[in-house]
């Protein structure tokens, strides 16, 4: 199998600012504030693990930062085409995967989010697979491995041992239009289904359409940590519904798919970038509240880029208030949470048994596993 590599050099800039993504006017936005590429080390991570699980595997694909740079100095065989390439927006991506099918490839991996997964598969052919390297702001598909490492190990495997790979056809693509991320409106779409290898321990799930069951016993726990609030504590509430129920119950107005920071029982940060949360915290106390990812089970690391892994470290395992109801910890597509903050380190440190918040002094236990 011919397996070519496309990485989109500006997925994920912005989730570090709050921006919700890359799309349109947001990558202007994310290149003027100083936004940092993520996708390219991303893939350069993948890379790593292939070369050392598979050394001299053919990597097909195109120049620059779309792929070639990433490549540099690996036990890899690199083979590398010249597409027309020179816009500087999603069309270079549609190109690249053109030149790749012309060339034979079967598989492409990216580097990317939701709206690359979007692009390739719009003009992707049914036979067509495709594998994710998790690096983009929005990342509710099912072609996206669990971390970098994982879509490594998922090539290597496919390149040593492919009879024992299985592969599945009606992996969904979703995504979000980023001007409702934006006004705070929720609307996952499932665009088309694509060919993907078949991993289950390393491949995320489609992320569900938000559940109300359980609602009230979730306003209970979050009450509850409500009044728990330590004075002078930064609180840092995370995205999503669950995590958005602690400053309801103080009454505050908050950001459904924002990053909103507490303290004093007040609301002192209002879709918040990293920046802005680091400023904040300063020298003192920080605790993070925290929803999981629907089917996904992600604590960190899908959709909350903006708590940094400083800010993290700084509150420590200890520091992080989980809540989710009990239906939705059943619904995962696997019995653990996952955490993939962008440092390894700090991601081993925070490995463990976690107490997820369930309802007013309910508590279930799960495991928190590193993304790898």
């Amino acid at each position: 199998m011919r397996i070519g590599l496309i990485v989109n050099p500006f997925a994920g800039m912005g989730g570090a600012l709050g921006l919700k993504g890359t799309d349109g006017q947001s990558l202007a936005i994310a290149r003027a504030q100083g936004a940092i590429p993520v996708a390219g080390p991303k893939a350069r991570r993948a890379l790593r693990v292939l070369a050392a699980r598979a050394p001299k595997s053919e990597v097909v694909t195109i120049p620059g930062a779309l792929g070639a740079d990433w490549l540099d100095g690996l036990d890899l065989t690199t083979t590398v085409l010249n597409p027309a390439i020179s816009t500087g927006t999603a069309e270079d991506t549609r190109d690249a995967v053109r030149t790749l099918l012309a060339a034979g490839c079967e598989l492409i991996v990216f580097a990317g989010g939701d709206g690359t997964a979007r692009d390739i598969a719009a003009i992707a052919p049914p036979e067509l697979a495709l594998l994710g390297i998790p690096s983009g702001v929005k990342m509710h598909s099912a072609v996206f491995a669990i971390s970098p490492e994982a879509a490594g190990g998922i090539w290597a495997e496919i390149e040593t041992n492919p009879s024992q790979i299985d592969w599945m056809n009606n992996a969904e693509i979703v995504d979000i239009d980023e001007s409702s991320l934006r006004l705070g409106r929720l609307s996952p779409r499932i665009f088309s289904h694509v060919r993907v290898p078949i991993a289950r321990n390393r491949m995320q799930a489609s992320k569900g359409g938000p559940r109300q069951d359980w609602s009230q016993m979730m306003h209970s726990a979050a009450a509850e940590i409500a009044a728990e609030m330590e004075p002078e504590t930064l609180y840092i509430i995370g995205p999503g519904t669950s995590a958005m129920a602690v400053p309801e119950a103080l009454a505050l107005r908050s950001t459904l798919l924002g990053v909103d920071a507490i303290r004093n029982r007040r609301l002192v940060a209002r879709d918040a970038s990293r920046g802005e949360l680091e400023a904040l915290a300063g020298q003192g106390e920080v605790r993070i509240v925290l929803g999981i990812t629907g089917r996904q089970g992600f604590l960190l690391g899908r959709g909350n880029q903006q708590i940094s892994p400083e800010l993290i470290a700084r509150a420590g395992f200890k520091g992080l208030i989980v809540l989710a109801s009990e239906p939705k910890l059943l619904a995962l597509a696997q019995p653990a949470l996952w955490v993939d903050t962008g440092d390894p380190t700090l991601d081993a440190e925070l490995e463990g048994f976690a107490q997820i918040r369930t309802g007013a002094g309910r508590r279930l236990m799960m495991r928190v596993r590193k993304a790898n």
